[in-house]
C-alpha cells in the first residue's frame, strides 16, 4: 500500500514537500514515480526515480522546481515542489513500478498506485 501526504494550500511562488510511504512492500526493488490529475483533466506524468536512485526524470513543465528522492530505509519517496504555480493544483499521486529505471512516464508501466493528495496552489 502507498499513502502519499504533505498537500496542502499553498500561495505561487511557495513550497511543498510530499511523501508516499509504502506498507506491506519495500519500495526498494521498484522505480517510483508521481503523477497529478488536475480537475478535467488526464492523469500526467510528472517525476520518477529509478530504482537505484542514481537516475530520475521529470516532465518539462516541472523541471528545475520538482526534485524527487527516496529513502528506501524509511521506505519512501518524496517530491519536493519549489517555485509552485496555480497551473501545478491538483491531486498528486505516488505509484511503483517494477521496472528499474527513472524513464517511466506511462502509466501503464506502473503496478502500483497510492490514493491521491491534493495540492491547491493560490494566485
Amino acid at each position: 500500500q502507498l499513502q502519499a501526504s504533505g498537500g496542502g494550500l499553498v500561495q505561487a511562488g511557495g513550497s511543498l514537500r510530499l511523501s508516499c510511504a509504502a506498507s506491506g512492500r519495500s519500495i526498494s526493488t521498484y522505480a517510483m514515480g508521481w503523477f497529478r490529475q488536475a480537475p478535467g483533466k488526464e492523469r500526467e506524468f510528472v517525476s520518477a526515480i529509478a530504482r537505484s536512485g542514481g537516475s530520475t526524470s521529470c516532465a518539462i513543465s516541472v523541471k528545475g522546481r520538482f526534485a524527487i528522492s527516496r529513502d528506501n530505509a524509511m521506505n519512501t519517496v518524496y517530491l519536493q515542489m519549489n517555485s509552485l504555480k496555480p497551473e501545478d493544483t491538483a491531486v498528486y499521486y505516488c505509484a511503483a513500478s517494477a521496472r528499474s529505471s527513472a524513464y517511466i512516464a506511462p502509466r501503464n508501466l506502473y503496478d502500483y498506485w497510492g490514493q491521491g493528495t491534493q495540492v491547491t496552489v493560490s494566485s
